[in-house]
């Protein structure tokens, strides 16, 4: 993990649970954080993938998303 990013892994957690944990991380933020990077998998993450495309895309702490590569995808919260 570099500094001022955070790394969720959410293998193995379905649609609720997933919510849950990124609810909750965005609540935690630190100031000096500036990207969440969520781990959902490359094959069968599909379903994450477009849960957190659908759900935290258009979120106020959110700037944009980023594809970060296959089966991660990063939160922006703030530029570096």
């Amino acid at each position: 993990m570099y500094a001022g990013i955070w790394e969720i892994d959410l293998h193995g957690k379905n649609e609720y649970q997933a919510r849950v944990t990124l609810d909750a991380a965005l609540r935690r933020v630190r100031p000096g954080t500036y990207r969440i990077r969520v781990i959902h998998g490359h094959h069968g993450g599909t379903a994450l993938r477009e849960l957190v495309r659908r759900e935290y895309g258009s979120h106020p702490q959110v700037l944009r998303l980023e594809a970060a590569g296959p089966g991660v995808t990063e939160l922006v919260l703030r530029e570096f």
